[in-house]
């Protein structure tokens, strides 16, 4: 059976990076799913935006 996470390794600029951790902070959520969280929801507004 396939993993359901898989890791990868990625570069984000510095600014991004603290308001991205900043914001995982405040909504009580570790860096990764606060970025899996961001990004599945970037997917859903590009899906709808589509129909």
């Amino acid at each position: 059976m396939k993993p359901l996470k898989e890791k990868i390794s990625i570069k984000i600029d510095g600014d991004v990076l603290e308001k991205i951790r900043d914001k995982a902070e405040y909504d009580g959520r570790s860096l990764s799913q606060y970025i899996n969280l961001v990004l599945k929801r970037h997917l859903e507004a590009e899906e709808k935006e589509k129909k």
